[in-house]
């Protein structure tokens, strides 16, 4: 099964507009910010973080709540190809800092969007 098929089982939707989104963050200079935007929604209907690697790294601390409310959990992703599924409308998400342990390291994620309406505009600056 794939994970548009998991969506579909939550609401019905003819054709996903995918996006897919490689992050490296790494501690080269110190101290690395997977979420430097903070707690935050992606702006789509769902949301799949794939954890690819992490070497050499302390934190990382995955923190999902309730859009509506204070509960959530937290949780450290570990293993690669672990995988995080999110209803975009109904949770607000961020992972904390990591540091590198003892040195330099990284921590590599995919993350894949997925909306119905057509794709996000992109940003004009």
């Amino acid at each position: 099964m794939n994970i548009g098929m998991l969506f579909e089982q939550v609401r019905h939707v003819d054709k996903w507009f995918i996006e897919a989104h490689q992050f490296r963050i790494d501690t080269t200079n110190g101290i690395g910010r997977p979420t430097p935007e903070g707690a935050h929604r992606d702006g789509v209907d769902f949301v799949a973080v794939i954890l690819a690697d992490r070497q050499s790294v302390r934190g990382g601390e995955t923190h999902v709540f309730d859009a509506s409310g204070p509960s959530g959990v937290r949780f450290t992703m570990q293993e690669p190809w672990s995988m995080l599924l999110m209803d975009d409308a109904r949770v607000i998400h961020e992972t904390t800092p990591i540091q590198p342990d003892p040195d330099h390291g990284f921590r590599d994620t995919l993350v894949l969007t997925y909306r119905a309406g057509g794709f996000q505009a992109p940003d004009v600056g």
